[in-house]
């Protein structure tokens, strides 16, 4: 029960972040994305994948973006993302030995 649970709430997640993928006519050029959304699509980033597969319009990364400021939100929450999930399976190796 508790997995069918967490599968529920991990698919409306992505459905809920699905209105917010890069490359959906979203930004503009004279409305670039900013700091905060490279952060969100750096989150979002192995989803975008995926449904870039089925999605040709969806993409990974915005092309209609503040420059610097949008690439370190985005390098941040990847880098944080994948390490944060790296860090937490050698803490719980470390617990069962």
């Amino acid at each position: 029960m508790k997995k069918a649970f967490t599968f529920l709430l991990a698919a409306a997640l992505v459905i809920a972040a699905s209105g917010c993928f890069p490359g959906t006519n979203t930004y503009t050029p004279r409305e670039p994305a900013g700091f905060f959304s490279g952060i969100w699509h750096g989150w979002i980033a192995p989803v975008s994948l995926i449904v870039g597969l089925f999605r040709p319009e969806v993409r990974i990364y915005e092309p209609y973006n503040t420059g610097w400021f949008y690439d370190c939100g985005f390098y941040i929450a990847v880098i944080a993302g994948f390490g944060g999930v790296a860090l937490s399976r050698n803490r719980k190796k470390k617990d069962r030995s």
